[in-house]
């Protein structure tokens, strides 16, 4: 993508936010088009794939913080930033950057500048972007190579595989890599060539009067390179939407709303650039049983009804684990919802770090009761009338 493409495209409008968006609200605009426009959702609809690239697109700029600023600085520059692109006769410094009597498109502003200005809108960007040099048409910085977007997808798995860890096969379809030409966006048997004007880097610079300025070149677009005959595939760019199968490796332990990132499964870079991440946002369906702590998510959490008799007396019971079941002993007198731990019992981290199992025993009351435990009960409750477990409940009221 090239400093002009930043220019002609408005990102935000693309994602239906405004510039000030959040970045969640950001996010939150991607994901729901991009569910919307997703090929699965809409085979052989080419305006859906045409708008979930340029979705994409947008989400890649906009979701990356120095992306987005420089893109933000980009437009903000062209819009009147700088001084201003002035439209009146004579237009230049200190006024700002004229362009000429009477005005000019766009596509003169890009490629020119007017006739009293300092030079184009392309010659501006650039200076600003790193170009440089002297002379006509020379070498600058290369503008065609950008690394390739970030990617982020969710996947679901089971409490057991969240603790103990997992392989997950994950089905995308993304621009990707087109498989027909191997990227170089050349028909199979024929490969692009070196872009002459620009020297493969994609920019020219102009001299005009005191200032050198760059521009992307026209010839090549700013890629660098010159394709004379297109692939049929992705048209020349080397991308396509493409389904491919990944085995995402989940690590033992992994808490709900934690991303796991494949370094280079992203997007496609531009020019021999570098591909994207891929981040894979993992939810953790809950477990009928165990819980993980709030404390520490390497501790896991298990509620145990027991008798009253249990607190009161004490005993031994036996609660189950991950790998099977333990004895816990229960002191006598012990109050509902007190916490035992249970070492060693919890999540098993590859480094050998191991959390614990956090018990927590809750009376069970008995919904009704016979005749003999009744009258039991009553004669318990007349032995020990002396107890009272409200007492100082009222205190300094």
């Amino acid at each position: 993508m090239t400093q002009r493409d930043w220019i002609e495209k408005d990102f935000y409008r693309e994602l239906g936010v405004a510039s000030g968006a959040s970045a969640d609200e950001i996010k939150k605009a991607y994901r729901k088009l991009a569910r919307e426009l997703h090929p699965d959702a809409n085979p052989g609809d080419p305006k859906a794939e045409a708008r979930f690239k340029s979705v994409s697109e947008a989400y890649g700029v906009l979701s990356d913080d120095k992306k987005r600023k420089e893109y933000d600085e980009t437009r903000a520059l062209f819009a009147g930033g700088g001084g201003g692109f002035g439209a009146g006769a004579g237009g230049g410094f200190p006024g700002g950057f004229g362009t000429g009597a009477g005005g000019q498109s766009f596509e003169d502003m890009f490629a020119r500048g007017g006739a009293g200005g300092a030079g184009g809108l392309g010659d501006l960007f650039g200076g600003l972007f790193g170009g440089g040099g002297r002379g006509g048409a020379t070498r600058g910085t290369r503008a065609g190579a950008q690394r390739g977007a970030d990617v982020e997808t969710e996947v679901r798995i089971s409490f057991d595989d969240a603790v103990r860890g997992a392989e997950v096969a994950l089905r995308l379809s993304a621009p990707g890599r087109c498989e027909t030409c191997g990227g170089s966006g050349a028909r199979p048997g024929t490969t692009p060539h070196t872009c002459p004007t620009c020297e493969g880097l994609g920019l020219v610079t102009r001299n005009q009067g005191a200032f050198g300025f760059s521009e992307p070149c026209t010839d090549c677009r700013g890629t660098g390179r010159i394709v004379d005959d297109p692939c049929p595939e992705c048209n020349g760019n080397g991308v396509s939407t493409r389904t491919r199968t990944l085995t995402v490796r989940i690590p033992a332990g992994v808490d709900d709303g934690q991303k796991v990132r494949l370094a280079g499964q992203g997007e496609p870079g531009r020019g021999g650039a570098p591909a994207g991440d891929l981040f894979v946002k993992v939810h953790v369906s809950a477990d009928k049983v165990f819980g993980r702590s709030a404390k520490n998510a390497d501790d896991l959490t298990l509620k145990v009804p027991v008798t009253f008799q249990e607190l009161t007396l004490g005993a031994t019971l036996t609660v189950p684990t991950l790998d099977g079941t333990v004895s816990l002993k229960i002191p006598a007198g012990t109050a509902t919802g007190r916490t035992f731990r249970v070492r060693d019992r919890g999540v098993r981290r590859k480094n050998g770090k191991t959390g614990d199992l956090l018990v927590t025993v809750e009376v069970a009351v008995p919904s009704t009761l016979d005749a003999a435990a009744t009258e039991a009960l009553q004669a318990y409750a007349e032995s020990t009338k002396d107890f009272d477990p409200r007492a100082g409940l009222l205190d300094g009221r």
